[in-house]
C-alpha cells in the first residue's frame, strides 16, 4: 500500500492498493474510490469490540475495502479542519489516541478500547475515561484537530497540558491530572480546575485546536446571533 496525505488544513489521505490488499475504516469515512474496491461491513470482532468502539466514540461497525483483481485506489477525508497523521503500529509499539481519531488502517491493525488506569485521570483529564488503542501490525491513519506538535519524552520526563490538547501518545506514556494551584487561579485563570500530566517514556502528539475548545469559543456568537 502506498499513500499520500494532501490538502491541509482540510486533508485527505489517498491510498493506492495492490490487488488483494484491504483497508479498514469506520462507517461512512470513505470519500472516493475506484470501481474495483469491494466493500464489506463487519462487526470487527464481535459484540464486545463493537461496544468498545461505541464507548470510544467510533461506529459500531467497520467497513473493509479490498482491491479486486487489479490495483485500486481509495481516499479518506478528515471530518474537521486539522491534520491526518500516519503511524506504523507493531508489537510493543501501540498507539493510544483521543476519541474519534481513527480514520482508516491496513487490515493488520486492531482497534480496541483503552481505559485510563486512574479513574480521576479519566474523569478530569479531558479525553474521558475511555480512549482508543491501536495495536497489531500495519499502518493507521489518525485525524487530529488543528496543527499537531510532536514531543519525545524520556523516562520520567513530564509535560503539563491543558484539557483536551492530547491527540495521541505511545502506550508507554502515562496520564494523570493535577489541580491548578491556588483558588484564585482556579476561579479566574480561565484554565479550569485541572491540568493533564503526561509522563514518559514515549512520544506525545498535541493538537492546537480541540473541537470542544472551538465549539466553546463560537457558542456565544451562535447564541446571540452576532
Amino acid at each position: 500500500m502506498k499513500y499520500s496525505i494532501e490538502g491541509e488544513p482540510l486533508p485527505v489521505v489517498i491510498c493506492d492498493l495492490e490487488a488483494g490488499e484491504t483497508m479498514i475504516t469506520e462507517s461512512g469515512a470513505m470519500s472516493w474510490m475506484t470501481p474495483n474496491m469491494k466493500m464489506e461491513t463487519t462487526s470487527g470482532g464481535g459484540i464486545g469490540k463493537m461496544l468498545g468502539r461505541a464507548f470510544s466514540g467510533e461506529s459500531l461497525f467497520l467497513n473493509r475495502y479490498t482491491a479486486q483483481g487489479r490495483p485500486g485506489q481509495i481516499a479518506f477525508a478528515s471530518s474537521f479542519p486539522g491534520s491526518i497523521r500516519a503511524f506504523i503500529v507493531a508489537p510493543g509499539e501501540d498507539i493510544v489516541a483521543q476519541k474519534s481519531a481513527f480514520l482508516a488502517s491496513t487490515s493488520g491493525v486492531e482497534l480496541s478500547t483503552f481505559f485510563q488506569k486512574r479513574v480521576a485521570s479519566g474523569l478530569f483529564g479531558g479525553e474521558g475515561f475511555i480512549m482508543q488503542k491501536l495495536s497489531g501490525n500495519g499502518v493507521v491513519f489518525l485525524e487530529f484537530d488543528g496543527y499537531v506538535k510532536e514531543y519525545e519524552l524520556g523516562a520520567g520526563q513530564q509535560m503539563i497540558i491543558d484539557t483536551g490538547y492530547l491527540a495521541a501518545m505511545s502506550s508507554t506514556c502515562s496520564v494523570d491530572i493535577q489541580t491548578v494551584p491556588g483558588v484564585k487561579n482556579m476561579l479566574f485563570g480561565g484554565e479550569g480546575f485541572f491540568n493533564t500530566v503526561l509522563t514518559g517514556p514515549g512520544k506525545v502528539y498535541l493538537q492546537s485546536m480541540p473541537v470542544a475548545q472551538l465549539a466553546g469559543s463560537i457558542r456565544p456568537f451562535i447564541a446571540t446571533g452576532n
